[in-house]
Protein backbone atom coordinates (compact mmCIF):
# COMPACT_ATOMS: atom_id res chain seq x y z
CA UNK A 1 0.00 0.00 0.00
CA UNK A 2 1.29 3.42 -0.91
CA UNK A 3 0.02 5.45 2.09
CA UNK A 4 3.36 5.88 3.85
CA UNK A 5 2.85 8.97 5.95
CA UNK A 6 1.45 8.73 9.42
CA UNK A 7 0.60 12.40 9.79
CA UNK A 8 -0.96 14.97 7.52
CA UNK A 9 1.46 16.56 5.08
CA UNK A 10 2.22 20.22 5.83
CA UNK A 11 0.16 22.42 3.50
CA UNK A 12 -2.34 19.67 2.63
CA UNK A 13 -5.60 19.98 4.57
CA UNK A 14 -7.41 17.02 2.99
CA UNK A 15 -7.63 13.66 4.79
CA UNK A 16 -6.51 10.43 3.19
CA UNK A 17 -7.41 6.86 3.98
CA UNK A 18 -7.79 3.33 2.81
CA UNK A 19 -9.45 0.02 3.40
CA UNK A 20 -8.34 -3.58 3.50
CA UNK A 21 -10.63 -6.54 2.89
CA UNK A 22 -9.37 -10.07 3.32
CA UNK A 23 -11.31 -13.27 2.66
CA UNK A 24 -10.16 -16.78 3.56
CA UNK A 25 -12.71 -19.30 2.31
CA UNK A 26 -10.57 -22.12 3.71
CA UNK A 27 -7.11 -22.78 5.10
CA UNK A 28 -5.56 -22.94 1.63
CA UNK A 29 -6.88 -19.75 -0.03
CA UNK A 30 -6.59 -16.07 0.81
CA UNK A 31 -7.94 -13.15 -1.23
CA UNK A 32 -7.02 -9.59 -0.35
CA UNK A 33 -7.95 -6.12 -1.58
CA UNK A 34 -6.55 -2.90 -0.16
CA UNK A 35 -6.44 0.69 -1.32
CA UNK A 36 -5.31 4.23 -0.62
CA UNK A 37 -7.43 7.23 -1.54
CA UNK A 38 -6.15 10.72 -0.90
CA UNK A 39 -4.48 13.82 -2.23
CA UNK A 40 -0.82 14.54 -2.83
CA UNK A 41 0.93 17.90 -2.68
CA UNK A 42 0.15 21.29 -1.21
CA UNK A 43 -3.46 22.55 -1.21
CA UNK A 44 -2.83 24.97 -4.10
CA UNK A 45 -1.65 22.20 -6.44
CA UNK A 46 -2.79 18.96 -4.77
CA UNK A 47 -3.92 16.13 -6.99
CA UNK A 48 -6.07 13.09 -6.27
CA UNK A 49 -4.43 9.67 -5.97
CA UNK A 50 -6.06 6.25 -5.84
CA UNK A 51 -3.87 3.18 -5.38
CA UNK A 52 -5.26 -0.36 -5.27
CA UNK A 53 -3.67 -3.71 -4.46
CA UNK A 54 -5.20 -7.13 -5.15
CA UNK A 55 -3.58 -10.46 -4.32
CA UNK A 56 -4.46 -14.11 -3.89
CA UNK A 57 -2.50 -16.79 -2.05
CA UNK A 58 -3.08 -20.45 -2.85
CA UNK A 59 -1.35 -23.04 -0.66
CA UNK A 60 -1.74 -25.89 -3.15
CA UNK A 61 -0.01 -28.50 -0.98
CA UNK A 62 1.65 -28.43 2.43
CA UNK A 63 4.93 -27.73 0.61
CA UNK A 64 3.96 -25.61 -2.44
CA UNK A 65 2.20 -22.25 -2.60
CA UNK A 66 1.54 -19.53 -5.17
CA UNK A 67 0.88 -15.84 -4.72
CA UNK A 68 -0.44 -13.66 -7.56
CA UNK A 69 -0.95 -9.94 -7.18
CA UNK A 70 -1.75 -6.80 -9.11
CA UNK A 71 -1.37 -3.14 -8.18
CA UNK A 72 -3.07 -0.33 -10.08
CA UNK A 73 -2.82 3.34 -9.24
CA UNK A 74 -3.93 6.62 -10.79
CA UNK A 75 -3.12 10.22 -9.99
CA UNK A 76 -4.33 13.43 -11.57
CA UNK A 77 -1.68 15.10 -13.72
CA UNK A 78 -2.91 18.60 -12.80
CA UNK A 79 -5.37 19.74 -10.13
CA UNK A 80 -8.86 20.28 -11.54
CA UNK A 81 -8.26 18.32 -14.75
CA UNK A 82 -9.30 14.77 -15.59
CA UNK A 83 -6.04 13.60 -17.25
CA UNK A 84 -4.30 10.99 -15.10
CA UNK A 85 -0.98 9.18 -14.76
CA UNK A 86 -1.16 5.48 -13.94
CA UNK A 87 0.89 2.71 -12.44
CA UNK A 88 0.51 -1.02 -12.99
CA UNK A 89 2.43 -3.76 -11.23
CA UNK A 90 1.69 -7.50 -11.48
CA UNK A 91 3.63 -10.04 -9.40
CA UNK A 92 3.84 -13.85 -9.24
CA UNK A 93 5.59 -15.76 -6.44
CA UNK A 94 6.08 -19.52 -6.10
CA UNK A 95 7.37 -21.04 -2.86
CA UNK A 96 8.41 -24.61 -2.09
CA UNK A 97 9.09 -25.80 1.48
CA UNK A 98 11.44 -28.75 1.18
CA UNK A 99 11.82 -29.07 4.96
CA UNK A 100 9.81 -27.64 7.90
CA UNK A 101 12.57 -25.05 8.43
CA UNK A 102 13.73 -24.51 4.82
CA UNK A 103 12.03 -23.00 1.77
CA UNK A 104 12.96 -21.70 -1.66
CA UNK A 105 10.96 -19.12 -3.60
CA UNK A 106 11.03 -17.43 -6.99
CA UNK A 107 9.42 -14.14 -7.86
CA UNK A 108 8.61 -12.25 -11.07
CA UNK A 109 7.34 -8.69 -10.94
CA UNK A 110 6.80 -5.86 -13.38
CA UNK A 111 6.41 -2.19 -12.55
CA UNK A 112 5.25 0.45 -15.00
CA UNK A 113 5.31 4.08 -13.85
CA UNK A 114 5.90 5.75 -17.20
CA UNK A 115 5.22 9.31 -16.03
CA UNK A 116 6.99 9.20 -12.67
CA UNK A 117 3.93 9.19 -10.41
CA UNK A 118 5.89 7.42 -7.64
CA UNK A 119 9.32 6.72 -9.16
CA UNK A 120 10.86 9.55 -11.15
CA UNK A 121 13.68 8.61 -13.53
CA UNK A 122 13.84 11.54 -15.95
CA UNK A 123 14.02 9.07 -18.85
CA UNK A 124 11.87 8.71 -21.97
CA UNK A 125 10.01 5.60 -20.78
CA UNK A 126 10.00 6.34 -17.07
CA UNK A 127 10.23 3.45 -14.63
CA UNK A 128 9.31 0.34 -16.62
CA UNK A 129 11.19 -2.47 -14.94
CA UNK A 130 10.99 -6.25 -14.65
CA UNK A 131 12.28 -7.92 -11.52
CA UNK A 132 13.33 -11.51 -10.94
CA UNK A 133 14.39 -12.96 -7.62
CA UNK A 134 15.26 -16.26 -6.02
CA UNK A 135 15.52 -16.69 -2.27
CA UNK A 136 16.42 -19.34 0.25
CA UNK A 137 14.73 -19.06 3.66
CA UNK A 138 15.68 -20.72 6.92
CA UNK A 139 13.30 -20.50 9.90
CA UNK A 140 15.26 -21.46 13.04
CA UNK A 141 12.20 -20.56 15.16
CA UNK A 142 8.48 -20.08 14.43
CA UNK A 143 8.86 -16.30 14.66
CA UNK A 144 12.17 -15.81 12.79
CA UNK A 145 13.40 -16.18 9.21
CA UNK A 146 16.89 -15.82 7.78
CA UNK A 147 16.85 -15.08 4.03
CA UNK A 148 19.49 -15.12 1.31
CA UNK A 149 18.16 -13.51 -1.87
CA UNK A 150 19.42 -12.80 -5.35
CA UNK A 151 17.61 -10.15 -7.44
CA UNK A 152 17.89 -8.96 -11.00
CA UNK A 153 16.14 -5.84 -12.28
CA UNK A 154 15.88 -5.17 -16.02
CA UNK A 155 14.61 -1.75 -17.11
CA UNK A 156 13.47 -0.39 -20.47
CA UNK A 157 15.72 2.68 -19.98
CA UNK A 158 19.17 3.07 -18.45
CA UNK A 159 18.19 4.01 -14.90
CA UNK A 160 20.74 2.08 -12.82
CA UNK A 161 24.31 3.13 -12.12
CA UNK A 162 27.22 0.73 -12.46
CA UNK A 163 30.52 2.39 -11.62
CA UNK A 164 30.08 5.64 -13.55
CA UNK A 165 27.89 4.26 -16.36
CA UNK A 166 24.10 4.22 -16.68
CA UNK A 167 22.82 0.70 -17.45
CA UNK A 168 19.50 -1.12 -17.98
CA UNK A 169 19.97 -3.78 -15.32
CA UNK A 170 20.99 -4.21 -11.72
CA UNK A 171 21.80 -7.36 -9.76
CA UNK A 172 22.06 -7.75 -6.00
CA UNK A 173 22.56 -10.46 -3.41
CA UNK A 174 21.20 -9.67 0.05
CA UNK A 175 20.87 -11.39 3.38
CA UNK A 176 18.29 -10.48 6.01
CA UNK A 177 16.84 -11.59 9.32
CA UNK A 178 13.20 -11.00 10.21
CA UNK A 179 11.78 -11.54 13.69
CA UNK A 180 8.10 -11.21 14.63
CA UNK A 181 7.09 -10.27 18.17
Amino acid sequence: MVGRRLSRQDGNSKPAGGVQLSYKPNGKLTFNYSNYIGTEGLNAVRVNRIYQNFYAIAQLTAQFGLTAGFDYGTQQKVKGESAKNEIISPVLIAQYKFDPKWAIAGRFEYYKDKNGMLITTGTTNGFQTKGYSLNLDYAPFNNAVVRLEGKLYDSKDKIFTRNTDMVNNNATITASIAVAF
